[in-house]
């Protein structure tokens, strides 16, 4: 039976300029629903409405983020050294800046692959059916 989705909760440190790292364990996720996405939920305690948080982000950025800073809007990935990765998220809030082990992000890209292959992701059939009619009328 083949896996459609994975959830996996981690341990990050989240870098302020108030504390030098709070430690923090969010939840990532993906799903065949959403073949190009990656989830990262946030804990109440550290978001700023007090209720937690999700950002979403391509699965593709992650990927590349890994080997190579990555990412020019909301969502930035880098490493940072050889066994960290840092992912910043940029809001009108202000700047979340988390610390990953790069070991546990590649790990869960890795078995999201299991769930999706690379290169396997479908967009679904209400979108092919409407790129089809767009080409129609061409």
């Amino acid at each position: 039976m083949r896996l459609t989705a994975l959830e996996q909760t981690v341990r990050a440190r989240l870098i302020t300029s108030e504390h030098p790292e709070l430690p923090i364990r969010p939840t990532l996720r993906f799903s065949a629903a959403e073949p190009f996405a990656v989830h990262i939920d946030f804990p109440p305690q550290v978001s700023a409405d007090g209720e937690g948080v999700t950002w979403m982000f391509a699965r593709a950025l992650l990927e590349a983020g890994l080997g190579t800073p990555a990412g020019e809007g909301d969502v930035r990935i880098r490493p940072c050294g050889r066994a960290r990765t840092v992912i910043e998220f940029h809001s009108p809030l202000g700047l979340a800046v988390i610390r990953f082990g790069t070991a546990t992000l590649r790990r869960f890209l890795l078995r999201s692959y299991d769930v999706v292959e690379p290169g396997a992701e479908n967009l679904g059939p209400d979108l092919d059916h409407g790129l089809a009619a767009l080409l129609d009328e061409v």
